[in-house]
């Protein structure tokens, strides 16, 4: 067939020198293809020795792959030092890698977070104050998380603002966090003598349960608890210098608590709280009865509204401030520091009188003549008038 072609290629009239460069492209085409057949034997041969050789030494080479691409991680359960360590409930596992990063617990977020998703047991990390080592391996980190009888050595509680000593009682008694046996929260109550009230408190823990969050030993009684709440009172008023303003300001201490949780019971706007300290004196030195429905509700409770009924403001009690004249006998709750503040230093001003126009942003607005409240009122008649049943 090769002559066929070349006599094709004659036939043509291609160059002789043509016929001579294809024979020795056809040499050099079987030249390679006997190479590359030998140089695939050659690499079958290499790859079967490096094989072999990752089976021999599988073990080996895994742990030095799994080492190149680990998390920096410390090792064993820690040193000697402890840090407190905050779990919000609803943080996720990167948040507490991050947590645990920050305080140098472990030593990479991502060590924990590697740990915790092997784990299922991360899913049950409790929203609590934790006391952990510096400086823990990732997995004797979660460990110590998962082992709340070691690691929970505080807990938390909470005092909202304007709350009364029986809320105050009731929030204790039903908190899961400190867990106190029947009736604890109460009897602590009723020995106000070991709460270590201020000598101006009359012997009495109404306005002193300092609003706050506190971090309360693992095994605290009732009485602990209250006192921390006093302390943070104590360190308020030390704050302010509230007995020695009071004094230069002619105030009585006590009064001027009882001022402030009048202040927090009536608004919750921090802009307005001077203000209403300006009308409770005002309408204290004019010689008027305060008719504050805050002092009723806390005779009659609350149902729930802002206001109070022609029937509720008949109660005979002296905390009824539309019946008797001047201020009720003892706090109505624990006041903040800022309702403090503003009970020490009440804004300048002749209002006489105020009332809430608005119930969802708190908007109040403040008068210094009858004529200017009823027109007031009539702005807050008209706010219940388009917001049905919440008046």
């Amino acid at each position: 067939m090769n002559e066929d072609r070349e006599d094709l290629d004659d036939d043509l009239g291609l160059r002789p020198d043509s016929r001579v460069e294809r024979r020795a492209n056809r040499r050099k085409t079987r030249a390679r293809r006997g190479f590359g057949c030998f140089a695939g034997l050659i690499s079958l041969l290499v790859v079967g020795a490096l094989i072999g050789g990752l089976v021999v030494g599988f073990g080996k080479g895994r742990d030095a792959v799994e080492k190149m691409f680990a998390a920096p991680d410390y090792e064993g359960a820690g040193t000697s030092a402890t840090v407190t360590v905050e779990i919000s409930s609803g943080q996720s596992a990167q948040a507490i890698a991050d947590t645990l990063e920050k305080k140098g617990v472990v030593k990479s977020a991502k060590a924990f977070e590697r740990v915790a998703r092997d784990d299922p047991r991360s899913k049950k990390i409790q929203a609590n104050t934790y006391t952990l080592k510096k400086e823990m391996s990732a997995k004797s980190a979660l460990e110590l998380l998962l082992d709340t009888a070691k690691s929970v050595l505080v807990t938390r509680f909470t005092i909202p603002p304007a709350r009364t000593k029986a809320e105050v009682v009731a929030l204790l008694q039903k908190s899961k966090s400190v867990k106190l046996p029947a009736g604890a929260a109460q009897a602590a109550m009723n020995r106000p003598q070991t709460l270590k009230l201020p000598s101006y408190a009359k012997n009495n823990a109404e306005g002193f349960l300092f609003p706050g969050t506190y971090d309360v030993p693992k095994e605290a009684g009732a009485n602990l608890i209250l006192r921390m709440a006093t302390a943070g009172f104590t360190k308020a008023a030390n704050e302010l210098q509230l007995a020695q303003t009071a004094k230069r300001k002619k105030l009585d201490p006590y009064q001027a608590v009882i001022v402030a949780s009048i202040i927090g019971a009536e608004t919750n706007r921090p802009e307005d709280y001077a203000k209403v300290a300006r009308v409770i004196y005002n309408r204290l030195q004019a010689g008027k009865r305060l008719q504050m429905d805050s002092t009723i509700h806390y005779v009659v409770g609350r149902d729930g509204g802002v206001f109070t009924s022609d029937e509720q403001r008949e109660t005979d009690s002296p905390y009824n401030t539309y019946k008797y004249a001047g201020l009720p006998p003892t706090p109505i709750n624990s006041p903040n520091k800022d309702t403090l503040r503003a009970a020490l230093n009440p804004a300048a001003g002749s209002w006489m009188y105020f009332t809430l126009v608005n119930l969802d942003t708190g908007e109040t607005l403040f008068a210094s003549s009858g004529e200017e409240h009823q027109a007031n009122v009539k702005k807050l008649q008209a706010w219940c008038a388009a917001h049905t049943g919440r008046c």
